[in-house]
């Protein structure tokens, strides 16, 4: 064989070994990332852009160090000793302070779960009519039944796969003409106008992006994959495979929030140059987002928008549903984990059941699903800054983390991420009486 064709055979072996290996490395951060992104996080960034065009888009590249750092610290906690969040807290801190943070996650979590099941069942029902309460019970059955009878092991793909449909929000923005020069004066010139929407906006899409059911997912997640290759170990316990597995972890988490916060972006630019030029500046949910694209970008467009937050649900309910599991029964010291038979996990399993199950009879009740997801995005607020300062304090013990304690640019941003959490619930606070 020539030198030629050896160099082209090793490349023909190289691209399918290059897939394999990003495949490997994508895994929680991916999902992570991509469920922050959910139908309520569509109708946040929506509104975003419909009411203030780009002038908060600076917002998203702000966010992503802040983002990408407190996922990171999730992801070694649980990939470092073997356990999620809760658990660490269960051992090492206060039981009453998890009891109350996980009682708040859980009724976030469910509320959310309610918004988006709602969400995906009026977009369904835009492209293909019927009764979206229906469309709300088939939702929420298969979101449930997936991550129940499914075993961990050929669901984890699926949810890899579902991440796909936050490209129709790229899908969406090649349909509408952008004004290029504006989009990067609102990204790279950060505006700070003094108004009580503004200041609202900017406070919303922090606590959409930074959100405490993402950090306990993409810790327990790790501690699922640890649990699954035999060859992992808690890297307490086998300190020599932590280079290779803290650089996974960056990756997987740089490239997850990147996509979270480009997919984000994509939606802020398409409303504020279709919905925002033609007048149209209050949105209240995703679905609305969506009908009102149909006159102005057409109806490809519209139906583009809609599926992704179809699709976007799939992946996000489930997570909302298993990261309130795993915190309560890492809490209340049960079986726990997604690579468990239902028979040796009831508890947990019963969980995610009864959280999808409350999230979908929300939609049956007078409760506006608005007014609930606004107080569910409080309630995220209120839990995120003493998760990440307990987080922070954590990864700084080595008692806990080993040799593997947070330093360094990490550690800064991550105390960082904490103080612009506190101002935003503060922001919130104050803009309630604005």
């Amino acid at each position: 064989m020539s030198v030629q064709a050896k160099v082209n055979h090793e490349a023909g072996r190289s691209g399918p070994a290059r897939k394999r290996r990003l495949v490997k490395i994508l895994g929680p951060g991916l999902i992570a990332g991509a469920s922050d992104d959910d139908p309520s996080g569509i109708a946040t960034y929506s509104q975003a852009g419909a009411q203030l065009a780009f002038s908060v888009s600076w917002t998203l590249l702000f966010s992503y160090p802040l983002m990408v750092a407190i996922q990171e610290i999730s992801a070694r906690i649980g990939r470092t000793t073997g356990k999620g969040i809760a658990a660490n807290i269960r051992i090492h801190y206060s039981d009453w302070v998890l009891q109350v943070i996980v009682f708040l996650l859980l009724a976030a979590n469910t509320i959310n779960i309610g918004a988006d099941l709602g969400a995906m069942g009026d977009a369904l029902g835009l492209l293909i009519g019927g009764p979206p309460l229906v469309y709300v019970v088939l939702f929420g059955v298969v979101c449930a039944g997936l991550q129940i009878f499914v075993p961990y092991g050929r669901y984890a793909p699926v949810l890899r796969w579902l991440t796909l449909a936050l490209f129709s929000y790229f899908g969406t923005a090649l349909f509408v003409k952008l004004p290029w020069g504006e989009i990067a004066r609102g990204l790279f010139i950060p505006t700070l106008a003094g108004g009580a929407a503004f200041w609202a906006t900017v406070v919303a899409v922090l606590g959409t992006t930074i959100s405490p059911y993402v950090f306990f997912w993409q810790a327990s997640q790790e501690v699922e994959e640890t649990r699954r290759v035999r060859e992992r170990k808690p890297l307490v316990r086998a300190p020599e495979q932590g280079p290779e597995a803290l650089e996974r972890i960056r990756l997987d988490t740089y490239i997850g929030m990147g996509l979270a916060n480009l997919v984000a972006l994509a939606i802020m630019i398409t409303t504020a140059a279709t919905l925002h030029v033609k007048g149209v500046t209050s949105i209240e949910s995703s679905t609305q987002a969506a009908a009102a694209l149909r006159p102005v970008a057409g109806a490809f467009a519209f139906g583009i928008f809609t599926l992704g937050i179809v699709g976007t649900g799939l992946l996000a309910v489930p997570v909302l549903a298993g990261s309130a599991a795993y915190a309560l029964a890492e809490a209340r010291r049960w079986p726990q984990g997604l690579a468990r038979k239902p028979q040796a996990a009831k508890a947990f399993y019963a969980t995610i059941a009864l959280a999808t199950l409350v999230g979908a009879l929300i939609n049956f009740s007078p409760i506006s699903p608005i007014k609930a997801l606004y107080w569910s995005a409080v309630i995220n607020g209120v839990v995120a800054v003493p998760v990440i300062a307990i987080m922070m304090v954590m990864t700084a013990n080595a008692k806990v983390m080993g040799d593997f304690v947070v330093r360094g640019p990490l550690w800064v941003m991550g105390w960082i991420a904490t103080a612009v959490m506190a101002a935003a619930i503060v922001g919130m606070g104050i803009t309630a009486f604005m």
